[in-house]
């Protein structure tokens, strides 16, 4: 069965997450935790506002480094801004079996982020990991080669116990 692929998602989430970090004004609350690995290194966004107080952090790794590191939050929104700016993505539909480990050649980024705009009728959360590719011929040769280890969304839209498109 070919992969679902999500550019239309990711093109959606892009905006949005700029917006939480160009405008957090313009939320009531979100719960935002991205973490992504691309080229051997490794960029964390952690954000929180509940109650009115926010709680962040921002911290990464250099390729080839084990010491982490604490990041400017626009460095960390502007590394998580170009993975969503990827031409293609794939997601995974359940977490990776047991010792299966993801391509560092291809940027992946878990993305756990629920918020609620002023205003806004209900909250919304999206819990999926994500692996970019260059554009839909790639992404397609890559699902060809990993459809055997990875599990790979299939059908749109996932809805699982932990990883999940918007709810």
């Amino acid at each position: 069965m070919p992969p679902a692929l999500y550019a239309d998602l990711t093109a959606d989430l892009r905006p949005l997450v700029a917006e939480l970090g160009e405008h957090p004004e313009r939320f009531q609350t979100w719960d935002a935790h991205m973490e992504l690995v691309a080229a051997g290194g490794l960029v964390v966004l952690k954000t929180k506002r509940a109650k009115g107080v926010v709680d962040s952090l921002f911290w990464g790794r250099a390729p080839g480094s084990t010491e982490n590191k604490q990041l400017p939050e626009a460095t960390a929104f502007a590394a998580i801004d170009r993975f969503l700016g990827l031409g293609a993505h794939l997601a995974l539909a359940d977490a990776l079996p047991e010792g299966t480990v993801l391509d560092e050649a291809f940027p992946h980024c878990a993305v756990r982020f629920s918020y609620r705009k002023k205003g806004a009728p209900k909250a919304r959360s999206l819990s999926m990991i994500f692996i970019g590719l260059n554009d839909e011929a790639e992404a397609l040769a890559y699902a060809e080669r990993a459809a055997s280890t990875l599990p790979l969304v299939t059908s749109r839209p996932l809805v699982g116990a932990k990883l999940h498109e918007w709810r």
